[in-house]
């Protein structure tokens, strides 16, 4: 009995990352659909919904909320280096790094 029950739990979540994974395609065409009007309340929406379903979908398959956060600091750090200095693209990823260190994350 308890096999059975592990086995419907393993479905269950298997179909939530697939539809975790649906609604991911689908917030990205939201967002390509903002882009195209002229509000950013659209597009902060739809980014809004793409950061957090992407969370749920990696709780789902096993990786906490801090490792993802981890991770992001870690690959903004790396793009931080690897730019040229002074370069307009090194100055956004630098500010997005200081926000998303200073903020309660």
């Amino acid at each position: 009995m308890i096999g059975r029950s592990k086995e419907l739990d393993v479905a269950k979540n298997l179909k939530m990352v697939d539809w975790l994974k649906a609604e991911l395609v689908d917030s990205v065409a939201e967002l390509f659909k903002a882009l195209l009007k002229s509000g950013t309340d659209a597009v902060a929406d739809a980014l809004a919904s793409i950061i957090i379903i992407c969370y749920l979908l990696g709780q789902r398959v096993g990786v906490s909320l801090l490792s993802v956060d981890a991770k992001v600091k870690e690959k903004l750090r790396v793009t931080v280096e690897n730019s040229p200095d002074g370069s307009s693209w090194q100055k956004e990823i630098s500010s997005l790094l200081i926000f998303l260190e200073r903020s309660k994350r």
